[in-house]
């Protein structure tokens, strides 16, 4: 198993490698990009003093006259234009920028942000709380009741409870997550009925002041709209995975077997069955996390005000803050394949049957 590990993290190395050059080559030959959203600004200035010009006295025309010259009047001069190139680090050949860009990530030093005046790892760890919140707790509700639910569901396959369930979940997989986000607020957050909770910020403005059973208190009544919202859509898949995973284990020759031994119900559900129908759930866990950890959550961020890995991450593609948009992207694809690994290991907890280095 040792052998394996080691061969699975080197395997992390070329991996990112393949997806940060193919990214990076994308987004830098992609228009729009840093250097022409500077470029844009400043002429848009130059516009806006044009229209004072046109309708000004004397003294605003001499200031209009004098900041036209500082940013050319007739568009930007040259000099200008390559002082933007330089500062945004686009005066170098992009072979050069691209291996730069691998050297320092590295080290993980990844650099400042073009436009917010902060280093990279700083925004990251100021948003990582809100992500790590609304992941972990979303992750972790769907699993404790979709296992227990599916299981049930194996159990009393065909009854009445079983169809009303189906019903239930899939009703709910077919709401989308930002529109019941918003019947929660409309309903629960002062928009037009109750308003029970709060509906912005991770914690209250006096956090710090409050006891730890306060605290405590008061992060859980930030989170539960957020999370309620996060959740709706993710029970139907892991449900239905599990009632089938276990339907397809009962019907094996050991179940039949080990009933004719003796054992009761409940022994062979958990002493035989659930061991080998939990495999297949415990393999699509990383991606389950990935998903809500970065992904699913950027709508309940934005619709909360939530400022977490998600909203940072779209808000950085829009801005062309390339600083952060890979820095992002090499930390998401990280995480992912620490992820599957941890997989892997976990595989072997439940099933020491499962040798990845005799396969190997």
């Amino acid at each position: 198993m040792t052998s394996y590990l080691i061969r699975r993290l080197l395997l992390i190395i070329p991996t990112l490698w393949a997806i940060l050059t193919i990214n990076f080559f994308i987004v830098q030959l992609a228009p729009g990009g840093p250097v022409e959203q500077a470029i844009a600004q400043m002429q848009g200035l130059t516009d806006g003093l044009m229209e004072r010009i046109a309708g000004s006295d004397g003294g605003e025309l001499k200031e209009a006259d004098a900041t036209l010259d500082s940013k050319g009047a007739r568009g930007l001069d040259p000099e200008v234009i390559a002082q933007i190139e330089a500062q945004f680090g686009f005066d170098k050949p992009i072979g050069e920028r691209y291996v730069d860009m691998l050297l320092r990530y590295a080290q993980f030093d990844f650099g400042d942000s073009l436009f917010r005046g902060r280093t990279v790892i700083e925004l990251i760890k100021e948003r990582l709380p809100v992500s790590i919140s609304l992941g972990l707790w979303s992750t972790l509700i769907i699993y404790l009741i979709s296992i227990p639910l599916g299981i049930k569901k194996a159990i009393n396959h065909g009854s009445r409870f079983d169809v009303y369930t189906t019903t239930a979940v899939i009703i709910g997989y077919a709401i989308p997550g930002f529109l019941f986000a918003f019947a929660l607020i409309v309903l629960f957050a002062g928009g037009t009925y109750f308003d029970w909770f709060p509906l912005r910020g991770l914690t209250s403005p006096n956090f710090d002041d409050l006891s730890p059973w306060e605290q405590i208190k008061d992060y859980a009544w930030h989170m539960t709209l957020p999370v309620l919202a996060t959740v709706i859509g993710g029970f139907a898949t892991l449900t239905l995975l599990t009632k089938n995973s276990f339907l397809d284990e009962v019907r094996k020759q050991y179940v039949t077997t080990a009933k004719a031994k003796g054992l009761t119900d409940s022994q062979v559900l958990y002493g035989h069955v659930f061991r080998n129908a939990m495999l297949l759930i415990i393999s699509g866990f990383p991606a389950a996390l990935i998903s809500i950890f970065f992904g699913a959550s950027l709508l309940i961020e934005v619709m909360f005000s939530l400022e977490g890995l998600g909203l940072l991450g779209y808000e950085s593609t829009v801005a062309r803050d390339f600083p952060v948009m890979f820095a992002s992207l090499y930390i998401f694809t990280l995480i992912g394949l620490v992820m599957g690994i941890v997989s892997d290991l976990t595989y072997t907890l439940i099933d020491p049957r499962i040798d990845f280095e005799g396969r190997a």
